[in-house]
Order: C-alpha cells, then structure tokens, then sequence
C-alpha cells in the first residue's frame, strides 16, 4: 500500500474514534476520561479528549503526560513493535496513578495495514473517591453486617404457620378460660391442621396451653382413644 493510501486510511481512523469519543463524551459520568492520542505527533499527540480535567490534559497535549507509570501503555507500544499484522493490540483495566489519585485504566493501539502503530485510545476511570467511600461505610459494618443467628431446622414462613394454626386453634376455644377439655379441644384442631407432623410443634402446642409435651401427648392418646371409640360405634 503506497504512503498516501496509509495517510488516508490512518486519517479516516482517526476520523471515527473522534466521532466516537464525542459521542461517549455526552453521556460518561465526570470521573472517567476518554482521550485519542495521534502517535506520529508524540509532541502534541491528545487529538481528543473528554474529562481531560482528571488529568488536566487537553487537544495538543504531549503524550508524556501520561499517567505515571503507565506500564499498559508502554507494554502496548513494545508489543505493536515486536508482533507482526495490522490488528489492535487491547489490554483492558489494568491499575495506574495520576497525581497520587487511583486510576483503573484500558488502553487500545491501533496499527495501520503496514503493522505500524499511529493511534492510541486511552481510558481511565478515577475510583479514588469510590475507594474512599467503600472505606467509610466499611466503619458501619458492625452494626449490621451480621445478620441475627435463626434457626436453621425452622425456616421464619414455617414459624409464623406454626404460631397461626396455634393461635386459631385457642381462640375457637376462648384462650382465657380453658379448662382440660377446651384444651383438649385446642389439641385437636392444630392435630387436623397438621402443626404436630412439623417438628417442634408439641413444644410450642404446650407453652402456648401453659402445660407440658407429655400432657400434649396425653392429649393426642386420649383424642386417638375417642377417635378409635367413634369408629367401633
């Protein structure tokens, strides 16, 4: 390919990424910055940039500042040297610093159809305030970052079945005044809504009748006695 027809395509190039970065300029929030460098003007390489106050770069800006030790950039560049064909070379998000502030930051070198390296997109995301904020709200972790311990035998939807079948069950039979047959009664119901096949439910049957498991248990045997009677009848 002659010398013009290379001008011509790295120029349409360029054309394209500065349409690109103009159109991610309108929408990008304010810590990340886009910037296109043209490679064959190191002296005022930055074509485009947009953010270019994190960096304080500007159009015409040498490519020497650079974040500080960029070493994607310049890994990119030995390699656009070293490898042979015309693909881009990307190494994405990959850690750097500018001015002491934490930067999180990709790089692409674009190479003309000779393999010769002439343009370079650079972007870089400021977490330093993100960094510092995770920092702060990590003071609060004590507070309620450990959930309350629960029982893992019994699920919470299983605890509020339990409680409502046993809470039906004394106020059909008037939970203020039971003697042994209300009581009885009471066992009966949570007995045909199934609350004694979960476990844990003859515990909770007896606090809330304020009697024992065993007397539960008698209960149970005196209601499987009249039904047993009622069959035979």
């Amino acid at each position: 390919m002659s010398t013009l027809a290379l001008q011509h395509e790295r120029q349409l190039t360029l054309t394209v990424l500065k349409a690109a970065i103009q159109a991610l300029g309108s929408v990008i929030p304010g810590n990340l910055e886009i910037l296109l460098h043209d490679l064959d003007h190191p002296e005022h390489s930055v074509v485009a940039i947009v953010n270019g106050h994190l960096s304080g770069r500007r159009v015409g800006s040498p490519i020497l500042a650079a974040p500080e030790q960029d070493q994607g950039f310049k890994a990119l560049m030995q390699a656009a040297t070293d490898q042979q064909g015309c693909q881009p070379l990307v190494l994405p998000d990959y850690p750097t610093t500018l001015k002491g502030r934490t930067l999180r930051s990709a790089t692409a070198i674009f190479r003309d159809s000779a393999g010769q390296a002439f343009a370079s997109l650079c972007v870089n995301s400021d977490v330093t305030g993100l960094d510092a904020a995770m920092t702060f709200l990590r003071h609060f972790q004590p507070l309620g970052a450990t959930p309350a311990p629960t029982s893992s035998a019994e699920p919470a939807e299983m605890t509020v079945l339990m409680s409502e079948i046993i809470q039906d069950a004394l106020q059909r039979k008037g939970q203020g005044r039971m003697n042994k047959q209300a009581k009885v009664e009471a066992v009966r119901v949570m007995q045909e809504r199934g609350l004694f096949i979960v476990k844990g439910g003859v515990e909770k049957a007896a606090e809330a009748l304020g009697v024992t498991r065993y007397t539960v248990y008698n209960y149970l045997e005196q209601l499987r006695g009249e039904q047993a009677t009622a069959v035979r009848d």
